[in-house]
């Protein structure tokens, strides 16, 4: 299990819907940015993944979200992720959304390495940088 990755966001008028409440599809581009910079902290950027013979990206497969409590405008809100299990080609995430202490949304992701439009197993590099293991 990886160590948790914490990641700062404020909630700005795009964010929300028409009542000034974090928009459900909003919290989605905010784990994203949470589980990109996870893998950014190890040192792998998105570019050095994307580029070359052996190009790689993830893709989400499943996604289990549950909503506690509602954000709103200007909050400054923390997305923390953190890497559970990697099977082959998938990976478990962790991640939540809090506002100081109070945890607003919680989030099991399960990720696919995929290159060149098929499933890759994830790099024993990385798997080794994220701290999981097979």
């Amino acid at each position: 299990m990886s160590q948790i990755h914490s990641l700062s966001v404020r909630v700005y008028y795009e964010d929300t819907d028409f009542s000034g409440v974090v928009y459900h599809a909003s919290y989605l581009r905010f784990m994203e940015r949470g589980r990109t910079e996870l893998i950014r902290s190890l040192g792998v950027g998105q570019r050095e993944l994307f580029d070359g013979d052996t190009a790689l990206g993830f893709a989400v497969r499943t996604m289990t979200i549950e909503f506690l409590r509602p954000a709103v405008m200007d909050d400054l809100l923390t997305v923390e992720t953190r890497s559970v299990a990697a099977r082959g080609a998938t990976m478990d995430v962790e991640q939540r959304v809090l506002r100081g202490e109070e945890v607003l949304v919680t989030a099991q992701v399960k990720v696919a390495c995929v290159g060149g439009g098929r499933a890759r197993r994830i790099p024993d590099s990385l798997r080794l940088r994220l701290g999981i293991e097979s």
